[in-house]
């Protein structure tokens, strides 16, 4: 997936179609000159549906898609005949959507589950017919129900990233080419810092054909948490990932203190997501002799409070036992 076609935020106005009106109707047949009340009633109208598809990745196939209509509920007829119900409509989300309110803010629903259907406009109930007012006083009813009116509102679509590992790290510490080694991924790379602006995904093949997902998720900067840098836009991909994936290249001034700075933002923008699993890759270590490895080693396992594992993208190292690690973690 491109960048460009990575789409994680669309606002649209979404309308259900109006009930049906109840028939007023008397049944008049020959010979049978007061056949008494038979007018049917209305149709439902038809509701505006949301529903979750593991196949989509993005919201892009809807930023066009501003407004989605449902079908009106028919009008009752003759000989107690319902009107037809309003066409349903759907819009197929990715996994990992967050609908919300946009005139309040409030969250309506979120959809985790391939297949989840949830209605986000309900469609007006159909109107009764006459021959359900139909009394021992009143044999000949001259009125029936009106349908219930169509339900509107404004809606956001906010995508949190579903995957199993997230990779979380300061901008240029090799995020993405990690992500490029171990998946067939092909996030940009460049030496430079916000090289990756939007999320990308990536497939990890394991061992027996099993496999998991990555997500490469924008850099980290301090302040992150009250907007800075691309502040909220990517902290809220990191909620939904099982694992967190620490990347900090071996070249930084104290592995420690750059671990406790990531940490701080996550926990600033939500404290829950300190209950996850994590871990420590060291990037670029190609770049240590054996020597200076090994006191990196000795001050680690001292200090760093999660496992940790040395790691090179370029040279291929240390690939095999990260994605052993990882994937005891996930199981």
């Amino acid at each position: 997936m491109t960048e460009g076609n990575f789409v994680d935020y669309v606002k649209m106005h979404v309308s259900s179609g109006n009930g049906g009106k109840g028939s007023v109707h008397l049944h008049r047949e020959k010979f049978i000159t007061k056949g008494g009340p038979d007018g049917g009633d209305g149709g439902r109208g038809g509701h505006v549906i949301l529903r979750g598809n593991s196949n989509l990745w993005t919201l892009l196939h809807l930023k066009f898609k501003r407004h989605i209509r449902a079908g009106h509920g028919g009008h009752g007829s003759k000989s107690r005949s319902t009107g037809e119900d309003g066409q349903d409509m759907y819009a197929e989300v990715p996994l990992g959507t967050v609908v919300r309110d946009t005139e309040t803010n409030e969250i309506l629903f979120e959809i985790t589950e391939d297949g989840e259907e949830r209605i986000v406009a309900q469609g007006g109930k159909g109107g009764l017919g006459n021959w359900h007012f139909k009394t021992s006083t009143n044999q000949t009813p001259r009125y029936a129900q009106p349908g219930m009116p169509l339900e509107e509102r404004f809606i956001t679509l906010e995508l949190k990233v579903l995957a199993d590992v997230g990779l979380v790290g300061f901008p240029n510490a090799g995020k993405s080419t990690l992500l490029s080694v171990v998946t067939s991924a092909k996030p940009k790379i460049a030496d430079y810092e916000f090289t990756t602006l939007k999320p990308n995904l990536g497939i990890v093949k394991y061992r027996d054909f099993q496999t998991f997902v990555m997500a490469d998720i924008p850099g980290i900067i301090e302040g992150a948490a009250e907007g800075k840098g691309l502040g909220y836009y990517f902290l809220r991909h990191i909620e939904r990932n099982s694992i967190l994936l620490f990347l900090i290249p071996a070249d930084a001034p104290d592995i420690n203190a750059q671990y406790e700075i990531l940490l701080d933002e996550l926990r600033r923008y939500n404290p829950e997501m300190l209950d996850k699993d994590r871990m420590i890759a060291i990037s670029k270590s190609d770049m240590l002799d054996d020597e200076l490895k090994a006191e990196m080693k000795a001050e680690l396992d001292k200090t760093l409070p999660i496992p940790y594992q040395f790691i090179s993208s370029v040279a291929q190292q240390g690939l095999t036992e990260l994605k052993d690690t990882l994937w005891k973690m996930l199981n």
